[in-house]
């Protein structure tokens, strides 16, 4: 069973998602941002970096958070991310289409990239599915999980850029949740946390 650990920034969402609901009970350890640099991360073998998050703080925190994975562990990466602090990173914004849903015959433009994917016992398409912020264009290497009709990534797995791992996606399942608005986002954290913490990564 790995140990979870998220930066905590103390926001509403993030309260409610990471501390107040049921997915508390995947969570070890809470890092609150404006420390973070200080903290030990010896006891965690995940460490969540939430959507929403101060970029000036986020900037700061990068070679920690980078050194966490040249160590062996595990990143994952919620949100859009303008800002360059994952390796390798290839972020393209793209307007968002909140109302795709009540286009007539309306379609998503998300696929399966790798359906036969432990994750993808955990959590379905639809689960992961509602609005888009742009996508990443990983290194070849990496697994793109979810992508758009054109090859963009919305979630991916790179293991090469560093020792560790990297589970890098646009969606924003904390900030929704936090907001308690998109129904799929409960549905996507309600697998995401068991594969996460039991799943094959």
């Amino acid at each position: 069973m790995r140990k979870i650990g998220v930066i905590y920034s103390g926001i509403a969402s993030h309260y409610r998602t990471f501390k107040e609901s049921k997915y508390r009970e995947y969570v070890s350890e809470y890092f609150y941002f404006p420390d973070f640099e200080h903290a030990s991360l010896t006891d965690v073998d995940v460490l969540i970096v939430p959507s929403q998050l101060n970029e000036n703080l986020l900037k700061q925190a990068k070679a920690k958070i980078q050194q966490f994975t040249k160590d062996g562990g595990i990143v994952v990466a919620f949100g859009p991310q303008p800002w360059e602090w994952i390796p390798n990173q290839d972020w393209e914004e793209r307007e968002t289409n909140f109302w795709w849903w009540l286009e007539e015959n309306p379609k998503s433009g998300l696929h399966l990239n790798k359906p036969s994917h432990d994750l993808f016992t955990y959590i379905s398409l639809e689960d992961a599915t509602w609005h888009q912020h742009g996508v990443f264009w990983p290194i070849q290497e990496a697994e793109k999980l979810i992508t758009t009709e054109d090859g963009g990534a919305v979630f991916y797995i790179d293991k090469t850029s560093t020792k560790g791992t990297w589970i890098v996606t646009t969606l924003d399942p904390d900030y929704h949740f936090g907001s308690y608005f998109m129904p799929a986002t409960e549905r996507f954290l309600n697998g995401f946390f068991p594969w996460l913490t039991h799943g094959k990564i």
